[in-house]
């Protein structure tokens, strides 16, 4: 039986669940093992040799090769565990981001010290303060529920 999954809705948001976990179970066992020098040598060697070793599958091969962030997250991929690939490429965290939005190192820098990401378009609709829409209060029984009246 699937759970429901409202945070689905978040525009922009990869939720690394249960469901994503076993999706990316190999990505990200692969992505462990470039811990060991050992194997961030022969993945630089060769990288489809190396890949071809893991029972991912061949999107996530791709998007490996091709560095696609948001396309290794979306295929079950851990930001925390994606973040092996950059060093092994030499690339801090912060030029890995991003990547992820399109922007340079400084111009992703520069927002983050901005306050980060403007909010407009990035909440769904019928947000207001609890993101959840069936945990949202309905009539004066649920404003009973909630202080504030919300």
């Amino acid at each position: 039986m699937a759970l429901e999954k409202p945070y689905k809705d978040i525009p922009g948001t990869i939720i690394f669940d249960a469901e994503q976990s076993r999706k990316g179970y190999w990505l990200n066992q692969f992505c462990m093992s470039l811990m060991k020098p050992e194997n961030r040598a022969r993945f630089k060697a060769d990288e489809r040799a190396y890949l071809d070793e893991w029972p991912m599958s061949e999107a996530q091969k791709a998007a490996v090769m091709a560095r696609d962030l948001n396309a290794c997250m979306s295929l079950g991929g851990n930001i925390y565990f994606l973040a092996k690939i950059g060093a092994t490429d030499g690339k801090s965290f912060q030029q890995m981001a991003g990547s992820m939005t399109g922007m340079t190192e400084d111009e992703y820098r520069a927002m983050m010290l901005a306050g980060g990401r403007a909010i407009e378009g990035n909440r769904y609709l019928g947000e207001d303060g609890d993101a959840q829409p069936h945990r949202q209060p309905q009539g004066a029984a649920g404003r009973a529920a909630h202080p504030g009246g919300r």
